[in-house]
């Protein structure tokens, strides 16, 4: 008996309507990358394992969905490492290539090959899927798309400025009014660390200080314990427990607590600039705020880090988020090149949209027009017709089979088809046409030539 079909767990099939709605995301999106200039380009589904290991720190790269070698490369497996329980060193000997984590490593490695030919600053969008072994979850799959867009070659906060600006477009354009803008910079977040005593341990205690909206300051401050963080340490940062008020209001708290802090005090002067500018250019529905328990990406951020959050009162993880890596293409052996970016959660978007009833009326996948078979005749007559339509800016279609009156009707129903077209052995023979309107059940007879009228 033939087992029934189903995806893949963290994979999904999109409708025709569902293809609709995604591309009105895309759309905007890359209209919104392409008027700030940035350039697209394209990056393979897979990479070579040794250009995505290593970049996103040991949890991500359990994520990493690696691919099998085949042929004569499964002899290079390690059955020693097999024997002494190393299943990592192991699994690794399996593989020589893995499905892109994301598009940022990819991203670095496309800079470094073709330094050559680019013209920096390089200002880059690219909108491919991404592939992660995680836990599927609301909003959490293991197959979805970014949308990212880069530059590099500038240290310029001006690029911070731009991506605010950018963020605010792109979801004013999809109607999603009220995300906040959640900035961090890394150096705060280092001067933080400094201050209490506990630099050597900067990743424990912001990976920690990130969950505190999900685990609460009793669950942040056991997990800073069990990292080796010193109770003494943790209580210095106290106020960041109870960081609250407005953006001049969070600074001066900052200013107090990295007050002898030379890198501290750096990233807070660059929050300065970005709020400043952001303050003198206005923004149009979306908020900018100070989170200072953000800590995305510390393996690769260097400086500004980016998170964006539904409006309120929409259950949903980040819906975006980036950040400045001062070199990261380092790592292929291009030094000193400084780059920011930001990406788009296509998927956690598609959700808050739906959920909060956001997509127009105009976004559908259904046919303008459907054209009525009664025959060969008839047929020919009516794609004659169609193509006037289409050249026109109509969607239309013939109905491919010579069936009854009714089951053709119950098709365009079921398409939620507006208008159909009927040339019967009458309107052949006068040059006319039937244009019926499924919605209101009324019907026109138009000369051929007249068509466009009856819309």
């Amino acid at each position: 008996m033939a087992k029934k079909p189903s995806t893949a767990r963290g994979t999904r099939d999109f409708s025709p309507i569902e293809v609709a709605k995604r591309n009105y995301i895309f759309n905007i999106i890359k209209t919104a990358f392409q008027s700030f200039g940035f350039q697209p380009i394209e990056t393979p589904s897979f990479e070579k394992l040794e250009t995505l290991t290593g970049k996103y720190g040991e949890e991500g790269d359990k994520l990493i969905f690696k691919i099998l070698n085949s042929g004569d490369k499964v002899k290079k497996a390690d059955l020693k490492a097999l024997e002494e329980g190393n299943l990592a060193r192991f699994s690794n000997s399996l593989s020589e290539k893995a499905l892109r984590y994301d598009l940022t490593v990819p991203f670095a490695r496309y800079v470094v090959q073709h330094q050559n030919n680019i013209t920096f600053p390089f200002k880059r969008y690219q909108i491919q899927p991404v592939w992660r072994a995680d836990r599927p979850a609301n909003g959490r799959f293991r197959e979805f798309f970014q949308c990212d867009a880069d530059v590099v070659g500038s240290k310029s906060l001006w690029q911070e400025v731009e991506f605010v600006q950018l963020y605010d477009k792109v979801f004013s354009n999809l109607g999603l009014n009220g995300v906040t803008i959640k900035i961090n910079n890394r150096k705060i977040l280092s001067g933080i660390a400094e201050v209490i005593g506990a630099k050597d341990k900067l990743i424990d205690f912001t990976v920690a200080l990130d969950k505190l909206d999900k685990i609460g300051e009793d669950g942040v401050k056991n997990e800073m314990l069990a990292k080796g963080i010193s109770a003494e340490a943790i209580e210095k940062v106290q106020p960041l427990f109870g960081f609250s008020g407005n953006l001049d209001e969070k600074l001066e708290q900052l200013k107090g607590l990295l007050a002898n802090s030379v890198e501290g005090m750096e990233g807070i002067s660059d929050l300065e600039f970005v709020f400043e500018a952001i303050h003198v250019l206005g923004l149009e529905t979306a908020t900018l705020d100070l989170d200072i328990t953000l800590a995305r990406g510390l393996n690769y951020y260097t400086g500004a880090i980016f998170e964006v959050a539904a409006p309120e009162g929409v259950k949903m993880g980040s819906i975006g988020g980036g950040g400045r890596y001062d070199d990261l293409t380092g790592i292929f052996g291009l030094k000193d090149v400084s780059g920011v970016g930001i990406s788009f959660g296509l998927d956690r978007i598609y959700l808050v949209l739906e959920e909060l009833d956001l997509f127009p009326e105009t976004v559908s996948d259904k046919v303008d027009v459907l054209c009525v078979n009664f025959g060969e005749k008839e047929a020919l007559a009516s794609l004659k017709l169609i193509k006037v339509l289409r050249e026109a800016g109509k969607s239309a279609e013939l109905f491919p089979d010579n069936k009854n009156m009714k089951k053709q009707m119950n098709y365009a129903n079921k398409r939620n088809i507006p208008y159909v077209i009927i040339i019967g052995g009458n309107e052949l023979e006068n040059n006319t046409c039937v244009v019926k309107n499924m919605k209101a059940g009324t019907q026109l007879e138009v000369p051929f030539d007249e068509v466009l009228t009856a819309f």
